[in-house]
């Protein structure tokens, strides 16, 4: 069989068994049946048994199963704890495996809520259709910025080119030609008139019959290696490793320095100093941190899934909450990408054009002659698609460019008949668009070309004017009237297109921009206004008051940007600075870095424009968002830190490039994006602060005693384990769930330095939580011990000595003691839900969570009271001591609610949560 590339036009539709119409829906149907869906297989996954095993390979785990290990071993009469410890250990590896599963699943079932989409012709009507629906014979059409879903033989192009990075590495855009190939010693990849699936339209239009699908492609050969890149993990999981690694290791030396204290300093045996240096060792380690922190960033992802934002990778989510700018583009971005064309300047004359949006009704206020020739142009100049009401979509939508579809939707109002027109003027070539030229050609029978583009631009290339049928040489007067009515129409926030038409010579040569769009003749100008989203306002002044610099970096005229600007409340001085692409250009980085002070507006940027922009702020510490939808913003997309692009209107290679995609184009669901990002972070503070203070009574009771060998061990190893599977766990795996705080947006972003374990969070878990904490269950114990008349207080009578054993009274205030611990960590539960705002802003109730988890823990101190206190000593807990007990939750929380309070009215809160 002769290879495709060397067949010219009538050879490929009948070696494909395809035709200039298409398949029909029949013939597409029986192939996909045939062939399978036009999809990658999933690359092998990693067997489940090797995740577990990588939840109990970290250090934390090991060091808690070589304590249970060394207690089965050695001591004989407490093997029981080592296998609660191994249980504990387990526990937390399964919930930490299970919520990574779940969180990797529910990404991935997220990403499938966006699918790609392929256009395509079938039985001679343009069609979309689901990317994975594309078979061998379909008839692609193809514009800027699509990806391409399968390898395909190029049939018709008009100036494309497609990059091929995904397959050679090579980021150099590659023209495609329509002709045979027959030159020897090529590759397929390097077939001119082939295009392959992964690779992308960088400019151009064109069309290609399908060859080969899902894993036959050229890409399907390789998708093994681009599958098997390891994605490495986010500061946050990195600063995590390193705090557990660290946390361990202090474990470790606290648990050894015990060990020998009492052994040669208080000369106890090896075996109760082995039990005492396994207590701190259990004691000091949190086991529910890894659980919790994928617990947090998957809820997330799910609470941002129900906003419509779309998170590709769940360490993205933290990085939303450390934004600083955000750099926006305008059209599509800032507005609603629903071009409507309201003024026309031809003739001389200005016109007003009435309708909304793409349905063609509408009229002009005048009619001049030469009106016809600019409808022409734009009807011509063009590559988008009307599509007519159906009673599956009640309304008219566009196929392709939006700006395009505005000046097809103005044309039919002028009555022009577009299949006439195609008819009597077939395009045969094409000058696409492109961001450094910013104009469009289209060459038609009888060697006319007609131009669409800035007006600047386009101004500059011509020589005459078309007014009332006749071409008169331009004059300075005249341009200068262009100028002023394109000026005023950018005042109103418009944007501005203008048309030109020039009579070709005859064909000499290939056609190229430089001898094709010189020597015109001016049309006119259209006004278009593509409204502001009605979310607009508000978002910007969200995050305005989040401390996030919002930066307009646009393709568009600079008046028009500072009028849509000043429209939605993005300016607070009356005179931005406004820089363009050209200016940008000739400024140096320190020029650079200065302007960046300033309230400033960039216009007529080019998408290298963009990429120095976002890494001069990225220069000065600041984390960039790039917000946009068009394939000029994909490289800036992808170079900024977070790259957020819209679902609706995006193009392929912009929702490729992003990080995070808004489902239904919302600007405002930005601000829940980086709002989530904040209470990620916060949620993970809560949980540290939480198991962090509830450590200090645990691990005190063993320093206390072993420094102190008079003093009675007021906690045992038993009873640690039992707060830590029952307090660490479900309460603090509920505070990780935490919906974001109401003043999430009211104070400044992180920076990207600030360590999760600062000074302000070190201060209050360890010296203010857990020490009001260890005083409140130490009363008790004292308390207990009172009763019992063995000490007496200050300030209060003393009391008979209790007929009780010593070893009964030593297990009602080992008791009280631990239950004390319980008891505080339900207010500690409470008021570690805010570090600064009061808690029942939040709602008291809303963290159904954290009230089940405290509900369990109340049923678990009745339970183990029932069951391990009752059957050894019946003699209950002292009346007195339950008083006291009830007043823990009250406490803690009070005396924290006065610590919020003077951070609040004393110390700025934002500098309290960086202090480092």
């Amino acid at each position: 069989m002769q290879p495709l590339h060397t067949l010219r036009l009538a050879e490929v539709f009948e070696s494909l068994e395809t035709s200039a119409e298409g398949l029909t829906s029949h013939e597409a149907a029986s192939r996909l049946a045939f062939y399978g869906h036009n999809a990658l297989t999933d690359p092998k996954a990693t067997p489940l048994w090797k995740k577990f095993i990588s939840q109990v390979a970290h250090p934390m785990a090991l060091m808690l199963i070589a304590v249970g290990v060394l207690s089965i071993i050695f001591y004989d009469a407490q093997r029981w704890l080592g296998v609660l410890i191994l249980f504990i250990v387990l526990l937390n590896a399964s919930f930490a495996f299970w919520q990574e599963y779940r969180a990797a699943t529910a990404v991935n079932a997220l990403k499938k809520l966006l699918p790609a989409y392929a256009r395509v012709i079938r039985g001679g009507q343009e069609l979309k259709v689901l990317a994975s629906d594309v078979v061998p014979g379909d008839l692609l059409v193809l514009a800027e910025g699509d990806n391409i879903p399968a390898d395909a033989r190029v049939i018709e192009e008009y100036g494309m080119r497609t990059n091929n990075a995904t397959l050679t590495g090579e980021a150099t855009p590659s023209r495609k030609t329509a002709e045979a190939s027959l030159r020897e010693g090529l590759t397929e990849v390097e077939r001119p008139n082939l295009i392959f699936a992964g690779s992308s339209v960088f400019s151009g239009t064109g069309r290609a019959v399908v060859f080969a699908t899902g894993m036959t492609t050229q890409f399907g050969r390789i998708a093994n290696l681009t599958q098997s890149v390891k994605e490495e993990p986010s500061p946050l999981m990195q600063e995590t490793r390193r705090m557990t690694t660290r946390i361990t290791y202090i474990a470790l030396g606290l648990g050894l320095t015990i060990f020998f204290v009492m052994l040669t300093e208080l000369e106890q045996s090896w075996w109760e100093a082995m039990v005492f240096a396994l207590g701190v060792i259990v004691a000091v380690i949190p086991e529910g941190l890894r659980p919790t922190l994928t617990l947090s960033l998957a809820m997330a992802v799910r609470r941002l899934a129900k906003r419509h934002v779309l998170v590709k990778q769940l360490a993205a989510v933290e990085t939303l909450g450390t934004i600083s700018v955000l750099c926006t583009d305008k059209s599509g971005t800032l507005t609603q990408n629903q071009m409507t064309a309201r003024e026309v300047w031809v003739s001389r004359q200005k016109i007003k054009v009435s309708g909304v949006g793409y349905d063609p009704s509408g009229k002009f206020s005048s009619a001049p002659p030469d009106l016809d020739q600019l409808l022409t142009a734009a009807s011509l100049c063009n590559n988008s698609r009307l599509n007519p009401p159906t009673p599956e979509r009640p309304q008219w939508t566009v196929l392709g460019d939006q700006t395009e579809a505005a000046l097809r939707v103005l044309a039919i109002k002028g009555g022009l008949n577009e299949n006439n027109l195609n008819t009597t003027l077939p395009r045969v070539h094409e000058l696409p668009f492109d961001a450094r030229r910013k104009r469009m050609t289209t060459i038609h029978r009888g060697e006319i070309a007609f131009v669409k583009g800035a007006p600047k631009e386009i101004l500059q290339l011509c020589a005459r004017i078309l007014i009332n049928g006749e071409e008169i040489l331009m004059d300075n007067m005249i341009r200068s009237e262009i100028l002023a009515a394109n000026d005023d129409y950018a005042r109103a926030a418009l944007r501005v297109l203008a048309f030109a038409r020039r009579q070709l010579p005859p064909r000499t040569g290939a056609y190229a921009p430089d001898s094709v769009e010189r020597d015109l003749t001016f049309i006119g100008l259209v006004g278009m206004m593509d409204p502001p989203r009605p979310e607009i306002e508000n978002a910007i002044k969200r995050l305005r008051d989040g401390k996030v610099r919002l930066v307009m970096i646009t393709g568009d005229y600079g008046l028009t940007a500072e009028s849509l600007a000043r429209r939605v409340g993005m300016l607070t001085s009356s005179s931005p600075r406004i820089i363009t692409g050209g200016e940008l250009d000739a400024m140096t980085e320190p020029q650079v870095q200065s302007a960046l002070n300033e309230e400033i507006i960039f216009a007529r940027m080019a998408p290298e424009h963009k990429m120095r922009l976002i890494d001069a702020f990225q220069a000065r510490g600041d984390v960039v968002a790039m917000s946009g939808d068009g394939v000029n913003d994909a490289p800036a997309l992808r170079k900024a830190d977070i790259g957020i692009a819209m679902g609706i209107t995006g193009s392929d290679v912009a929702k490729e490039a992003a990080d995070v995609i808004l489902t239904e184009d919302n600007f405002a669901d930005i601000v829940s994006a980086i709002e989530e990002g904040r209470a990620v972070y916060d949620n993970i503070r809560k949980f540290i602060t939480y198991i962090f203070s509830s450590n200090v009574p645990q691990i005190i009771p063993f320093i206390l005693s072993s420094l102190f060998g008079w003093l009675p061990l007021a906690l045992s190893v038993f009873q640690i384990l039992i707060i830590d599977a029952g307090t660490d766990i479900l309460p603090a795996l509920a505070l990780g769930t935490e919906q974001p705080e109401p003043t999430a947006m009211n104070r400044k972003p992180r920076r990207r330095s600030q360590p999760l374990l600062n000074g302000g969070l070190f201060l209050r878990a360890f010296a203010w939580l857990g020490m009001i904490e260890t005083v409140l269950c130490y009363i008790g114990f004292a308390w207990v011990y009172y009763s019992a008349g063995y000490i007496s207080l200050p300030l209060l009578p003393s009391q008979p000595r209790s007929l009780l054993p010593d070893v009964t009274i030593h297990l009602l205030a080992s008791t009280v003691y631990f239950i004390g611990v319980l008891a505080a960590q339900i207010g500690n539960a409470f008021t570690c839900r805010t570090e600064v705002d009061r808690v029942h802003e939040l709602g008291w109730w809303q963290n159904h969570f954290l009230l089940a988890g405290l509900l369990l823990q109340v049923i678990l101190i009745g339970g183990l009271v029932a069951v391990f206190f009752v059957p050894i000593n019946p003699h209950p807990v002292p009346t007195g001591s339950w008083g006291l007990l009830i007043f823990y939750p009250i406490t803690i929380y009070g005396l924290d609610r006065v610590r919020k309070f003077v951070v609040r009215h004393y110390v700025r809160p934002d500098e309290y949560l960086q202090r480092s």
